[in-house]
């Protein structure tokens, strides 16, 4: 947009894209021919290997239950791929030294991948770095690397479709009438 113009003008524009977004959604596009199904996600900075484990891992953190499904069906794998790729730096290098590091101990402890161990074998590793406060100090930065990628975890699944219907979030919906916080919340808060 030029310098020349003028707010009138802006708010004209502005105006007009609603009207606009509103024609077009009314449009029924044409539904996709099978062979036009999206194709597989390829990793922006992750190898093959790494991806798999961070899918197998976010699963681990966000597993499916009664109400949601899993992190990989909320998209949280290429969600932390795609940060990776946007932060890089010393993000991308403690997740890549935290899934190096998963696969070092369990090629210590099982002579495999932590991909390739059983669901039992992995929580075992996981379980010397979930615990901040239980965790060995010489497992420091494998703890700092799983409190981060726990942190993407829950941040790419309650972004989501999925983490959002599960977080039961209605949007910006009017209230009739408020009756302020339910005395259960401020109690849970000790402030009644």
């Amino acid at each position: 947009m030029s310098r020349k113009t003028g707010r009138r003008e802006l708010f004209k524009i502005l105006g007009a894209a609603p009207i606009a977004a509103a024609a077009m959604a009314q449009e029924k596009p044409a539904p996709p021919s099978p062979a036009a199904a999206p194709a597989a996600y390829k990793p922006k900075v992750l190898s093959a290997h790494e991806y798999r484990t961070v899918r197998i891992l976010a699963n681990l953190v966000i597993p499916a239950d009664e109400h949601s499904g899993n992190a990989s069906q909320a998209g949280v794998p290429e969600f932390i791929d795609g940060v990776i790729a946007v932060r890089g730096g010393r993000i991308q290098s403690q997740i890549r030294g935290g899934l190096i590091w998963l696969d070092l101990e369990a090629n210590h402890r099982f002579k495999k991948d932590f991909a390739d161990c059983t669901v039992a074998q992995q929580k075992e590793i996981l379980d010397l770095i979930a615990y901040p406060k239980k965790a060995a100090k010489e497992h420091s930065q494998a703890v700092t690397f799983f409190n981060r990628f726990r942190d993407l975890c829950a941040g790419g699944f309650y972004s989501s479709k999925i983490g959002v219907k599960d977080l039961g979030y209605m949007g910006n919906v009017a209230v009739m009438e408020w009756n302020g916080c339910p005395e259960e919340a401020l109690k849970k808060l000790g402030l009644v």
